[in-house]
């Protein structure tokens, strides 16, 4: 089953796509970045936790399969369209209202660091309803309140279906409080990103 057309109208005038997630979504954000068209118009954001002080393959794993540029976020960066972030470990990455990404040493939300909350909550509040953000499989509640708050600002808010992720309890615990307007299956997620 495809997505409707109200939620294809929506993602196609999204500036922002924010995709979240822990453990479990790795592969996904990955299939997902091999997905996504080169005149997509829109910017992406991916926040994965991933251990601390741990160097890690997953930028140039993502950046050899994207038709976009990809990037790991620096503090002050500005944010452009046709261009995949992700956000660094050890950080919290926040967005600035006039479109610059800045990078926070507070400590950790949710054991995580970058945490997916922080960076959903800082976009609800500077983007609101020009992002569509889905969050993905993970072990633990982040994101959850984030997403929350982005559907309040106007967002487009989507959680994977908990039977589809490997680790359920961050999508769960999002549909739990009302934060997902829209529950999709992966093969429903891949449909709406390729439209």
């Amino acid at each position: 089953m495809g997505p409707d057309k109200k939620l294809i109208e929506r993602w196609k005038s999204a500036e922002i796509l924010l995709l979240g997630g822990s453990a479990g979504s790795f592969k996904l954000v990955f299939q997902i970045i091999k997905l996504l068209s080169s005149e997509l118009n829109k910017a992406v954001i991916i926040v994965i936790h991933r251990k601390k002080n741990y160097l890690s393959e997953i930028e140039r794993l993502f950046a050899e399969n994207s038709r976009i540029l990809m990037r790991e976020i620096a503090d002050k960066d500005i944010l452009n369209k046709n261009t995949i972030y992700i956000a660094p470990a050890n950080y919290h990455t926040l967005i600035e209202k006039e479109g610059t990404f800045s990078l926070d040493v507070s400590e950790a939300v949710w054991f995580s660091k970058p945490s997916i909350d922080v960076t959903f909550e800082s976009f609800a509040e500077v983007y609101k309803d020009r992002c569509i953000a889905i969050l993905l499989s993970g072990a633990n509640q982040d994101g959850a309140e984030g997403l929350l708050k982005l559907r309040n600002s106007g967002a487009t808010t989507i959680a994977q279906h908990p039977e589809d992720a490997e680790m359920d309890e961050m999508p769960q615990a999002a549909i739990n409080i009302g934060a997902a307007e829209y529950i999709l299956r992966t093969e429903e997620i891949f449909n709406l990103l390729n439209t």
